[in-house]
């Protein structure tokens, strides 16, 4: 065992004091120690209540002969930190997650983790630490909240903010809007909707790293708290077999995650996440791979804000074991690989049919033919470009239009709340990308006013920054390379024609290149907006959003 290094021997009665002073036992010491990776804390409603998970998975270690050891790892809330200068942070702590379990880890010499995320940049941070260290290591995460009600219609945080863009636009009272905020968040969990968190809990599934129903068993049930100790039992297992993540996170999984991606129309940052976590491992990923996954995947599952349904829809239809086993029926999933459950991916979703198709279609009668994620490229991306299709209007699939230029967020969001934006618009925010933000901001705030505005069906919108899992119309975001490498959007002027073709998989600026050359030969940044603390370090060392905005 790794932790045999330290705390066994002449040389390990240090470490053996050390422990001793915090009232281990003796036997306890010559156990596995067991990291248990709690991310609770008290401003994220998805990370509230972990304490509880936490607390179960410590039963499990103990139960199957481990000492659980606990440490903490830090969760943004994307929804408290969205419109201002704290969502400049939530991506780069991804990095911040995984470089501290690192830390913890390896000076401690763990022989296994458990680790217990929720929310966005969580899941993906502790998949990175996992692929990094290969110890033997399984997450389990809190679970998605209940959707919120009201006037007799489902609700989940999506609803609050287009009900912001309504008030903003004058069609919503006060009082409708503080009715929609004490109603749509109705307890702890991650949002209930297929935004980012949950995206990523589910695909926690599909790589093989979390239990089944690891992605849709509700915060608040008993079934959570069981997952947990079964967490706990099946770490010691791992370790007992040496099952390691990197075992586990095969191109194979990947492929998998991929599918079941693009069959539910998972968050566009799931191209961000994958990439990242795959690096970790020593594979790589990138945006054609997933456009690839989604020209042969059928959407099944059509959950907000593409759809109606939510997170508790689709654990009652049978979760991510039932749809996958809808995909395998047309050999889209590859079944003969390990997961942390000890059986392969075949023999855990075989005994999961589908047990509602209104919720999961049925693989001869999806949503449509193809996933629900699109890449597109051209002289405005030529690295690529990313958007959810299947929560675009089948109007706004093909659009050309007039740029209209802003070199923030802020700026876009004070045009369209001041009215300065018409239908038929395509407006433009750059040096909002991993390095130009930095930190390459999710614009919820801007996608959920237009569309409060009643304007998602007229109004396209570019960034080279990215969106929120619960953003809906032509939202176009990924964009690379991106402004602050002088990509093309950097290039772009106001009026200046953009030509969107979704299924076509491309997007333009009608400007000759010749002009484009002279543009970029007069190009001219902006300052960086920030110089000092770590988000000057990260915008130094981090990569493009194409290849998942990793830390060189």
């Amino acid at each position: 065992m790794n932790s045999d290094k330290v705390k066994q021997g002449a040389s390990g009665a240090s470490t053996r004091a050390l422990f001793y002073g915090m009232g281990y036992t003796r036997p306890e010491i010559d156990r596995p120690l067991i990291g248990v990776v709690n991310s609770q804390n008290d401003v994220v409603p998805g990370h509230k209540m972990l304490d509880r998970v936490a607390s179960a998975v410590r039963d499990g270690i103990l139960m199957s002969g481990g000492t659980p050891i606990e440490f903490p790892a830090i969760a943004i809330c994307d929804g408290i930190a969205m419109g201002h200068e704290g969502m400049k942070f939530p991506l780069a702590s991804r990095e911040l997650i995984c470089d501290s379990i690192e830390a913890m880890a390896v000076a401690h010499q763990l022989d296994g983790l458990v680790m217990i995320p929720n929310c966005d940049k969580t899941v993906p941070g502790m998949l990175m630490a996992a692929a990094r260290l290969n110890i033997p290591a399984i997450l389990v995460s809190g679970g998605p909240m209940r959707a919120g009600l009201a006037g007799g219609r489902a609700l989940d945080f999506n609803s609050i903010m287009e009900q912001i863009g309504k008030h903003r636009g004058g069609t919503s009272t006060d009082d409708e809007l503080e009715n929609i905020a004490l109603n749509a968040c109705p307890g702890c969990g991650s949002c209930s909707g297929l935004f980012t968190a949950n995206s990523m809990n589910c695909l926690t599934e599909a790589l093989g790293m979390g239990l089944p129903y690891n992605g849709t068993a509700l915060s608040d049930t008993g079934e959570r708290i069981r997952m947990a100790k079964m967490a706990g039992v099946k770490i010691m297992e791992l370790l007992n077999n040496d099952l390691r993540p990197r075992d586990i996170l095969t191109r194979e999984a990947f492929e998998n995650a991929m599918v079941v991606d693009m069959a539910m129309a998972g968050s566009t940052n799931t191209t961000l996440h994958l990439p990242a976590i795959a690096h970790e491992a020593g594979l790589s990923i990138d945006l054609t791979d997933f456009d690839k996954a989604s020209r042969r995947t059928p959407y099944l599952a059509k959950l907000s804000p593409s759809g109606e349904h939510h997170m508790e829809d689709l654990h009652r239809a049978g979760g991510i074991p039932a749809l996958m086993n809808e995909l395998a029926k047309k050999d889209l999933i590859i079944k003969d690989i390990p997961t942390v459950t000890g059986f392969t991916v075949g023999e855990n979703i075989a005994p999961c049919p589908v047990a509602d198709f209104d919720v999961i279609k049925p693989i001869d009668a999806p949503y449509r033919d193809q996933g629900g994620l699109a890449i597109l490229y051209g002289n405005l991306a030529p690295g690529g470009a990313v958007v959810k299709e299947s929560a675009v209007a089948p109007e706004m699939l093909t659009h050309t239009g007039p740029a209209r230029v802003f070199d923030s967020e802020d700026d876009a969001t004070a045009a369209i709340t001041g009215g300065k934006i018409k239908a038929g618009d395509v407006i433009v925010i750059r040096y909002e990308g991993p390095k130009g933000g930095p930190g390459m901001r999710e614009m919820l705030g801007p996608t959920a006013t237009i569309a409060g505005m009643g304007l998602d069906k007229d109004v396209a919108l570019l960034t080279d920054g990215r969106f929120s899992g619960a953003s809906r119309g032509a939202s176009i975001g990924h964009i690379s390379p991106e402004a602050r490498d002088d990509g093309p959007i950097a290039l772009v002027r106001e009026g200046d024609t953009i030509e969107i073709d979704i299924p076509g998989r491309s997007l333009r600026v009608d400007v000759p290149d010749e002009e484009l050359d002279a543009r970029r030969a007069a190009l001219a940044h902006p300052e960086p907006r920030v110089k000092t603390g770590y988000l000057a370090r990260y915008a130094r060392l981090v990569t493009s959003a194409n290849t998942g905005a990793v830390l060189a």
